[in-house]
């Protein structure tokens, strides 16, 4: 029992465990806190670089509100979890009492700056940059919990897009979640970006993170659709040279059958992330049949991410 004096307002919950059952946990998580639940990948600091980098494992987090109900929540947690457990093993939750005057500094205490790729630095909003820093800076509120660049998929997306990205292009984003891909390409040359989410929350999010990063709302445009609201002209642009979606596999195979390749010009680029290993198989036949010729090929642990040349 937590003790519910000396203002402990919250009980935060952190799980360790891999990529393939990460999303899995979060579902799950997410289903009794409150504030939403974050995906982080485990960094450490390298006193060489004086940055800090992922070390492998991944932290499914979030907090409890301690009131009335908190022990039933609790226990239907741990049930839930103990049967995701016998599908794939994972370490017991591990739950740590939060003062509420500490529960912001507590909640930032999961974020670093995450350098990726060779020109790009995902940082808190509350962070500054240090001096001399010449990566761009993607400013994230994490606070979101819709895709804060610390997981893996969203790693490789930015790494390819840092490859694939040709500076004036346009770019479109299915599934935008944060923005952080969005405002990414725009930081790094792209002319313009489409965002599109079917979640609300995750439009506010992307609008609130361009905010944070001094975007120009003439080259982001920010919807509620997908695939189908862009073909049919519901946004100011209908393709582009670069799509993103770093979303789920299964979702992408149903996206390729209502018409992603349409989005990509001749010769364009498409990055898939947010595919499993095992997944990667069905992908790459869907992908083939839908036009498209792999470029590159990129993976973290049980992740994988996708560039494809449209022919």
């Amino acid at each position: 029992m937590v003790d519910q004096k000396n203002d402990v307002r919250w009980l935060a919950v952190n799980i360790k465990t891999n990529g393939e059952i990460a999303e899995a946990l979060a579902e799950v998580l997410g289903r009794f806190v409150d504030n939403g639940v974050v995906i982080e990948t485990e960094t450490t600091f390298n006193p060489r670089t004086q940055e800090y980098e992922p070390s492998g494992g991944l932290q499914v987090s979030g907090y409890l509100s301690v009131d009335d109900g908190l022990e039933e929540k609790r226990h239907k947690l741990e049930e839930a979890l103990w049967h995701l457990r016998q599908i794939s093993p994972f370490p017991e939750a591990q739950y740590t009492p939060v003062r509420d005057e500490n529960w912001m500094a507590a909640w930032k205490e999961h974020y670093s700056p995450i350098p990726i790729g060779d020109s790009l630095l995902i940082m808190p909003a509350w962070k500054t940059p240090k001096v001399g820093e010449t990566r761009h800076i993607v400013r994230i509120n994490p606070a979101m919990a819709f895709g804060t660049g610390t997981h893996p998929s969203t790693q490789l997306c930015l790494q390819l897009m840092e490859r694939h990205l040709v500076t004036g292009e346009r770019m479109i984003d299915i599934g935008c979640g944060s923005g952080i891909l969005s405002i990414a390409a725009i930081k790094m040359g792209a002319s313009y970006a489409l965002g599109a989410d079917l979640s609300e929350q995750a439009l506010i999010s992307t609008l609130e993170n361009a905010q944070l990063n001094d975007i120009e709302m003439n080259k982001l445009e920010v919807g509620k659709g997908s695939v189908e609201e862009i073909l049919t002209g519901r946004f100011q642009i209908k393709n582009a040279a670069l799509v993103l979606v770093n979303i789920l596999a299964a979702i992408i195979i149903r996206l390729l059958g209502q018409g992603l390749a349409d989005l990509v010009d001749q010769n364009g680029t498409l990055i898939l992330s947010g595919i499993l290993d095992h997944q990667e198989p069905m992908i790459v036949e869907a992908t083939e049949k839908a036009g498209f010729k792999q470029l590159e090929r990129l993976s973290d642990a049980d992740w994988v991410a996708l560039a494809l040349i449209k022919l």
